[in-house]
This record gives C-alpha cells, structure tokens and sequence, in this order.
C-alpha cells in the first residue's frame, strides 16, 4: 500500500437552532462518513451561534489548522444567515452579489420569482468558487479550503458529490465492527492490551442496549485492512478465552 499523507478536516456547524436543541444535526454523521471515505479524517466538530464575530474567529482558526474546513448553516434568505458575509470578512474578501450565483438563481426561478430575499442567497465573496445545488438551486461556496454548504440534511447531502474532485484524499479509512453481548469493563483490560500491540489501528468500545440486553460494539478504524484483520484476531482471541457471545460480524 502507497502511504499518503494524513489528511484533517474540521466542521463547524453554524445555527443557533442547533445550540437550542430545536434541530437536531445530522450532518455531522454525513460529512464525516463521506469525509472517511475519501481518506480525509474528521478531526473537530464545533457547534457556534449566528454571531458574526464567533463565525470569523472560528473558520480563521481551524483553516489554519486543518487541510479543508465544512461549514454548515446560515447562507438561507433570512436576515440571521450570515455565514456568506462572515466568510468573506474573515478572508479580507469583498462580499456582495455574485455574478455567476445569479445567473444560476436567475435560471432557476420562474420570472418574477427571483427576489430581494432569494437575491441573497447570491451573495458571497465574490471570489468564491460554487458548489452547485441539485435540490434546491441555491448554490454553497468555497474560499481556498473552506467550503459552505447549506444546513439543510436532505441539500447538503446532494450536494457532495459535486464537491469530492476539489478534495485531495489519503488512503480511504475502512472498519470494522465487532458486536459482543457483554459489558464494557469485562474487556477493558484485554482492550487496552490489543490497541497497544496495534497502535496505528483506532479502536474504540461502545456500549449498545438490544433486544433487552447490554452489549458492545468494538469498531475499528485504519487505512491498511491488514492491520485491522490482525488486530480482529486479537480481539476473537481474548473473545473466546472469556466465553463472551459474539452477536455478529460484518
């Protein structure tokens, strides 16, 4: 296997609804999946509010820190989207009406249908690149390794594909999951040992209630399969030594 780079990503969701608990996100689980299967390892989730200043701080801080940046929310018509106009204060940008976002509203909206409220989600630094909207015609963006999309579960998830080619990936991250009727301190013990022979693997214990019993999903993450195969076996190992019940494999 050809070893590349290790490629971050972070995500920062933007929306006081979600800080509220009256929307629940989603997107977190989405990106993050898409994100693995690029080979780009999520590495941050921030949750901040419709506050401009947070907004700016934030996305200057992590895309200095992280290969891309996913911000999600607050590029809507409402008078509280104001991710658009963060993003280009916080890259020194002119923010305004962008051209090629127009033209792309324009065409999109039967005549007369195109007002001031949909007019703004036309605007954007207007050096930003597009990413294109098959669901629902407003376009995200994106400024060097920060990309804006929508906050919406359903849009934003139609609209990665468009997106993948901008991304340089490492190797794509693949797992395994291991589900045992026991509880989490029967393992630990032989857990802690099995992740020290095998570093480079992510292994991590959750417990999971079914069928009115405890159990608990043993997943691992690494780019090499061979390493977690051999980490797998391990892990069988100490399962069979103690006579723990293995629910299934996949």
């Amino acid at each position: 296997m050809t070893n590349k780079k290790e490629i971050l990503a972070g995500i920062i969701i933007i929306g006081n609804e979600i800080l509220s608990g009256r929307t629940q996100d989603t997107n977190t689980g989405t990106l993050s999946l898409w994100l693995n299967s690029l080979g780009i390892k999520l590495q941050e989730v921030r949750i901040i509010p419709d506050i401009e200043e947070t907004i700016i701080k934030t996305v200057n801080e992590l895309r200095k820190k992280y290969n891309y940046i996913f911000t999600t929310g607050g590029i809507g018509p409402t008078h509280d989207d104001i991710t658009a106009e963060s993003i280009s204060k916080a890259f020194g940008l002119t923010y305004g009406p962008h051209k090629e976002a127009m033209s792309v509203l324009e065409k999109y909206y039967k005549p007369g249908e195109f007002n001031k409220g949909r007019q703004k989600m036309a605007h954007m630094p207007l050096e930003a690149k597009l990413i294109l909207n098959p669901t629902s015609g407003a376009p995200g963006f994106y400024v060097e390794n920060v990309f804006c999309l929508p906050g919406v579960p359903s849009i934003l998830k139609s609209m990665l594909a468009g997106i993948s080619h901008n991304l340089t990936g490492g190797n794509p991250i693949l797992s395994k999951t291991i589900n045992l009727r026991t509880v989490e301190s029967e393992i630990a013990k032989s857990l802690k040992e099995v992740q020290e022979n095998n570093k480079e693997v992510e292994i991590g214990s959750y417990p999971f209630f079914k069928a009115g019993k405890l159990g608990v999903a043993i997943v691992l993450r690494c780019v090499d399969q061979k390493k977690i195969d051999k980490c797998n076996l391990e892990i069988l190992k100490f399962v069979n030594e103690k006579k723990i019940e293995l629910e299934e494999k996949n």
